[in-house]
C-alpha cells in the first residue's frame, strides 16, 4: 500500500480499504435497460486533433468521441 493512495497514479487492490473500515457494501444486479450519459470537455489542442481526425473519416466529432468509449 502507497502512503497515499488518494493521490497515487496507480491504487493497488487494498489501498482504500482502511478508509470502508466496517462499511456495509451491497452489489446489485443492475437493470439492463438502464442508461447513461457522459458529458465530455475537450478544449484546445485535443479539440483541434479531434476535429482533424473527425475531418478525415467524415465524422462528426461526437461520433468519435462515441467510438472511443465504447471501446474503452
Amino acid at each position: 500500500m502507497g502512503d497515499e493512495p488518494w493521490r497515487d497514479p496507480d491504487p493497488q487492490p487494498g489501498d482504500f480499504d482502511a478508509e470502508l473500515g466496517g462499511a456495509q457494501i451491497e452489489t446489485h444486479e443492475g437493470n439492463p435497460d438502464a442508461k447513461l450519459s457522459i458529458l465530455v470537455s475537450i478544449e484546445g489542442a485535443d479539440a483541434k486533433r479531434l476535429e482533424r481526425i473527425a475531418n478525415e473519416r467524415r465524422q462528426q466529432p461526437g461520433e468519435i468521441v462515441s467510438e472511443l468509449l465504447r471501446s474503452a
